[in-house]
């Protein structure tokens, strides 16, 4: 199985100058929605003027690095992954733009943040905003609501690595991105082989067998149509 290496996820990201919170939320992702951020919440980080870009396979945070901040993605799309000591490398999730992450329980970061894509995110402190839902119930509920999500997908992405077959993974994968019958993949297929827990061989094979049973059909190499959704709801067991 190809890993990424060491060296790839050493880039060292790149600055700008901090620019305008976007007057309109993004519309909600089809992987990973974290919600419409209550009205404090989304003050909290305007006034943190805090808009930072990270350049395609960037690294935002690593592991362990302190977890001083929260992270809202304004636009592109982040892999949460862990790089193990002998190469090999897990991704937990993939983030899509309207998503809060790096909120940890502890003081450090648990999993590394990279930029699938060029990314721009917003940052707050920490500290701040678990001040602010110390004060605002509805900034609290907000939390508890995403913290009850990120449980809901860890235990569903451990049904999909122990039990599924190479097939339903990369079904439920396309079924959980899919949207108006057409799936837009930002991540490389190296990146869905270390999220769904197989080769890269594997995962291109069984697209290739997707599309010549007619389940879906390829608009160009990032771009899938799903043309038979029942038959993928089928194969997502």
């Amino acid at each position: 199985m190809q890993h990424a290496t060491a060296e790839q996820h050493a880039v060292q990201p790149k600055r700008a100058a901090v620019l305008p919170f976007p007057a309109h939320r993004p519309a909600q992702p089809a992987l990973e929605p974290a919600g419409e951020l209550p009205q404090a919440m989304a003050d909290l980080f305007v006034a943190s003027d805090m808009m930072v870009p990270f350049e395609r396979n960037s690294e935002l945070y690593g592991e362990a690095e302190p977890a001083d901040y929260v992270h809202y993605l304004v636009a592109g799309t982040v892999r949460i992954c862990r790089l193990m000591d002998d190469g090999r490398r897990q991704i937990e999730t993939f983030h899509r733009p309207g998503a809060l992450f790096g909120l940890e329980t502890g003081s450090s970061h648990r999993f590394s943040a990279e930029a699938v894509t060029n990314v721009t995110v917003r940052l707050a402190r920490r500290s701040a905003l678990l001040a602010l839902a110390g004060r605002d119930p509805e900034v609290s509920q907000a939390l508890w609501g995403l913290a009850s999500r990120e449980l809901e997908r860890a235990q569903e992405h451990v049904l999909l690595l122990g039990r599924k077959t190479a097939q339903e993974r990369v079904a439920s994968f396309l079924g959980d991105l899919a949207s108006d019958d057409a799936v837009d993949l930002p991540m490389s297929r190296q990146d869905m082989a270390d999220f769904l827990g197989l080769t890269i061989e594997t995962v291109s094979r069984t697209l290739t067998q997707l599309e010549a049973s007619g389940v879906i059909a390829f608009r160009s190499p990032r771009r899938i149509v799903i043309r038979n959704r029942s038959a993928l709801r089928r194969l997502d067991g």
